[in-house]
C-alpha cells in the first residue's frame, strides 16, 4: 500500500484535531451532572450489538478494534484503520411539550497493529463524555410571589480520551490487555437569574469552567476455546480502575441587564467576584464488565454482557443539588451479527446484520427517580471489495440507536434519542518489507 506521507499526515492530523477539540454532541438535560453523558468505548461495529464487547474476540473475517476489551487485540492479524462520525437526533419532552435539536462530529480514529501471530498494540483518540444542555425553569420571589422570574441553566464541553494499549495471549485459550488512556476536556457550567418583562431589574449569572485532565487506566482478560471445529466460545472480564483526575476550575459572577425575553441571559454589565486556578481532584468509580460469546466463524456471532460501576465513590469539587445523588449503575447488553455468505459473490449476502438490545440503570438519582436508559440498536458491516492477493480489506461500519432516558414522574424529562455512527475500517499489511515492490 502506497500513501502520499505529507497529505495522508496532513489530513491525520486535522482529524486529530476535530475529534480533540468539538465541543459538544449532547443536548441532554441529563449531561449537566458529573463529568456529562458518558460515550462508551464502542466502535460502531459493536455499538449496533448493544454494545456487546466484553466477550467478544474475532467478528467476522476481519481485524477490528476492541478498544472495551484490550485483550482482543490479540486477535488482530492485520494493520487496522478505523475513522468515524457520529449524529444525534434528541427529542425532549415535559409537561405536554416536546423539542427537538441534533448534532454531528467527527468520533473517533483508532489503530492497530500486530507486533507477532498472538500479540498487537492499538492507540487513538476517542469521545469519553459529553455536556450540552440549554433549559429554564420559572420561579418567584416576595410574600405574595407577586415577582416573577426564570433560573436559566447551561453547559457545553466534553472529555476526549487518547489511549494505547497493548494485548497478548497465553497459551492456547488465554489473552490479556491493557490501556492506558489520558482523558481531558473542558466543561462549562452556566447558570442564572432572570426578570423578562421587568425593566429595571438587574439579572444575574454564575459561570464555573473546569479544565479537566488525567490519566486512566482498563485492564482486561479473555478465555477462549473452541466448542467443535468452527465454533468458538469466549468469556471476558474488564476492570477500569478507580483513578483521580485533576479539575483546575475557574468561577466568574456577573450581572447582566434585564431582558424582555425568556429563556436567554443577556451581556454583561460589570462582574461580582471571580476565580482561576482553583485545583480540585475528581474520583472516577471502578467500573467492571463481565461478558460471553458464541462465534460460529465467519458465519454468526450471539452473547451478552453485564456492567457495574461504584458511582457512590465518585467525588469531584462541584456542589451537586441536595436531591442529586450518585448511585452504583448497572446495565446489560444483548446482541448478535449474521453474514448468511461472506464468500458469496452476491454483495447482500457478505453483508453483516448487527442488532442488540441494551438496558443501563444510570448514576444518577433525581428528585428521588433512578434514571434509567433502555436502546434499541441495528448496524449494517459493508464490505468494499479490495485485493486479496494483497490481503487488504475494505468495510464501511453502520450503527443506528434509538433509545429513551429519563422519565415524566417527579417533574423530570423523558428524552427520545437516534444515535448514527458511520465509519470506515481499513485492514492492510502495513510495515512489512517485500522483496519486490
Amino acid at each position: 500500500m502506497r500513501l502520499n506521507s505529507k497529505k495522508y499526515l496532513y489530513i491525520l492530523g486535522i482529524c486529530v484535531s476535530t475529534i480533540a477539540n468539538a465541543q459538544s454532541n449532547s443536548s441532554s438535560p441529563y449531561s449537566a451532572f458529573g463529568l456529562g453523558a458518558l460515550r462508551g468505548d464502542q466502535l460502531p461495529q459493536y455499538r449496533s450489538m448493544g454494545g456487546l464487547s466484553t466477550g467478544v474476540r474475532s467478528l467476522g473475517g476481519y481485524s477490528n478494534i476492541n478498544v472495551a476489551n484490550p485483550a482482543a487485540y490479540s486477535n488482530i492479524h492485520l494493520s487496522t484503520f478505523d475513522i468515524g462520525a457520529y449524529m444525534n437526533r434528541t427529542i425532549l419532552e415535559k409537561d405536554g411539550k416536546s423539542e427537538g435539536s441534533g448534532n454531528f462530529a467527527l468520533n473517533h480514529i483508532n489503530f492497530a497493529i500486530p507486533l507477532s501471530q498472538q500479540s498487537a498494540f492499538s492507540f487513538g483518540l476517542m469521545p469519553f463524555s459529553d455536556m450540552g444542555y440549554n433549559y429554564s425553569t420559572p420561579t418567584s420571589f416576595g410574600n405574595a410571589d407577586t415577582t416573577i422570574a426564570n433560573k436559566a441553566f447551561a453547559g457545553e464541553g466534553g472529555i476526549s480520551k487518547a489511549y494505547i494499549g497493548y494485548g497478548i495471549q497465553f497459551g492456547k485459550h488465554f489473552s490479556v490487555g491493557a490501556n492506558i488512556s489520558y482523558l481531558f476536556g473542558t466543561l462549562n457550567n452556566i447558570s442564572g437569574i432572570e426578570f423578562p418583562n421587568q425593566i429595571g431589574t438587574t439579572n444575574s449569572r454564575i459561570e464555573h469552567k473546569r479544565e479537566i485532565h488525567g490519566f486512566n487506566y482498563d485492564l482486561g482478560v479473555q478465555y477462549h476455546t473452541l466448542l467443535n471445529k468452527n465454533t468458538l466460545l469466549t468469556l471476558g472480564y474488564t476492570n477500569s480502575l478507580n483513578t483521580n483526575l485533576t479539575s483546575t476550575a475557574s468561577e466568574i459572577v456577573t450581572r447582566i441587564s434585564s431582558n424582555v425575553s425568556e429563556g436567554t441571559i443577556n451581556s454583561v454589565l460589570d462582574s461580582v467576584r471571580s476565580y482561576s486556578g482553583k485545583e480540585e481532584t475528581i474520583k472516577l468509580p471502578m467500573r467492571q464488565s463481565f461478558g460471553f460469546s458464541i462465534n460460529r466463524a465467519d458465519k454468526w456471532l450471539l452473547g451478552a454482557d453485564i456492567r457495574y460501576a461504584k458511582w457512590s465513590d465518585y467525588k469531584d469539587g462541584s456542589l451537586l443539588d441536595d436531591q442529586t445523588k450518585f448511585e452504583d449503575s448497572y446495565g446489560a447488553s444483548i446482541g448478535g451479527q449474521w453474514t448468511p455468505d461472506i464468500t458469496s459473490i452476491k454483495y447482500w449476502n457478505a453483508v453483516d446484520y448487527r442488532f442488540g438490545l441494551r438496558y443501563d440503570k444510570t448514576y444518577l438519582n433525581l428528585n428521588g427517580q433512578n434514571i434509567k436508559d433502555m436502546a434499541l440498536s441495528v448496524g449494517l458491516g459493508l464490505p468494499i471489495r479490495a485485493d486479496r492477493t494483497l490481503l487488504a480489506y475494505y468495510k464501511i461500519n453502520l450503527s443506528a440507536e434509538v433509545g429513551q432516558r429519563g422519565t415524566l414522574s417527579n417533574n423530570l424529562v423523558k428524552e427520545r434519542y437516534f444515535n448514527f455512527t458511520v465509519s470506515f475500517m481499513l485492514n492492510d499489511r502495513w510495515f512489512q518489507r517485500y522483496k519486490y515492490d
